[in-house]
């Protein structure tokens, strides 16, 4: 079976193709013959009820600075001319996010979209994970500056981080002296419109932060990320390193309970994250990472997995 897939993502040259997953993706994807064309948010149009792309057919190699070529510019309509639509820019989830989400929509009946843009829109990262609470740590959404430190004294030491950061930014540990608490709230007020999240802090967090792959359901890996000297962030983009894991009975629980839900609302490629073996901090379906690391641990193939579930997704759709 071989495919037209449109992928909306970010600039080929920022892609740092030793870990990224949209890449790792792309190269799988290639080598089953699928046609790839790259473009972004910005080269999207509606008009006269067709959503259009200004995109370029790519093709990529695994040759740092030189992993991508580009072909003629083209003008696709997503809904006639590709068989499938990638959302893979990475967040934060703004405005721009969310507005693509409403214009894929717009094309879910002709075209597979993954993940799909209604379930992207409803369920960020941090407040999706609220469906699941009983697997979550001490936690609380507020922008209450009493709140949070009620908060505080009942459990010691806080974390405190936006609710649509990615990659670690802005995540503030709190001792229980609570000093510069006000200070932190007062700016995240004026950063931000949206509350932000309050969570007891899980010194476990010094072993590693879970990072657990699910493909249509299914577990399909994992890798530890373990925080560097001084830092509680464990992401690797905020200098975290990756190590080997297997997953706990209470890990397993957890992607037992998130599986089903996560294949009907067609969230296809998520990574949950999991501190201490136990406790549920956010289930990232908008871009997540992680494929790379857990392959060459594992010596998996989670791109042709992601791929096996998209094709069967398709198929299922054309037998309907």
């Amino acid at each position: 079976m071989s495919l037209k897939v449109a992928l909306q993502m970010d600039p080929m040259e920022s892609l740092n193709i030793a870990g990224d997953s949209t890449f790792h993706i792309m190269m799988a994807g290639q080598a089953r013959g699928h046609r790839l064309y790259h473009y972004r948010t910005d080269d999207l149009t509606w008009r006269g009820g067709r959503l259009y792309a200004q995109a370029r057919e790519v093709t990529v190699q695994r040759a740092e600075g030189d992993h991508y070529r580009f072909g003629e510019a083209v003008k696709l309509d997503l809904g006639s001319d590709v068989d499938v639509v990638w959302m893979r820019q990475d967040p934060p989830f703004d405005l721009n996010y969310i507005t693509a989400t409403h214009l894929l929509e717009r094309i879910t009946g002709e075209t597979l979209v993954v993940n799909d843009p209604i379930s992207v829109r409803n369920a960020p990262e941090k407040l999706y994970v609220l469906d699941f609470a009983r697997f979550m740590p001490p936690t609380m959404i507020t922008r209450s500056l009493a709140e949070t430190r009620d908060f505080l004294a009942e459990h010691g030491e806080i974390v405190v981080k936006p609710l649509y950061g990615n990659a670690g930014s802005a995540v503030f540990r709190i001792g229980a002296d609570g000093a510069n608490l006000a200070a932190l709230v007062e700016l995240f007020g004026e950063m931000w419109v949206e509350s932000f999240m309050v969570q007891a802090f899980l010194k476990d967090v010094a072993q590693g932060d879970k990072r657990i792959v699910l493909v249509d359901g299914e577990v399909a890996g994992a890798i530890n990320r373990i925080p560097g000297k001084g830092e509680i962030r464990s992401n690797l983009a905020a200098g975290g390193t990756a190590a080997k894991t297997e997953l706990t009975a209470e890990e397993r629980e957890i992607c037992d309970a998130l599986g089903p839900e996560l294949k009907k609302r067609g969230l296809l490629f998520v990574g949950i994250d999991v501190i201490g073996g136990k406790w549920l901090t956010e289930i990232n379906v908008t871009s997540p990472t992680g494929i790379v690391a857990i392959d060459a641990f594992n010596g998996t193939d989670t791109g042709g997995l992601i791929w096996d579930a998209v094709e069967r997704r398709l198929s299922e759709r054309q037998a309907a």
